[in-house]
């Protein structure tokens, strides 16, 4: 996977919510949100 540039739309993805249902990036199309990603460490 590359690296998401600057000043560039994000590309399409999708993940899982708390509750583990998937959502897509699209599916917040036109609001303006916050990704937060929390590295679980290193195994």
């Amino acid at each position: 996977m590359g690296r998401v540039a600057l000043d560039k739309p994000a590309p399409e993805f999708s993940a899982p919510d708390f509750t583990g249902r998937a959502v897509r990036l699209s599916d917040f199309r036109g609001e303006n949100r916050v990704l937060l990603v929390f590295n679980r460490g290193f195994a």
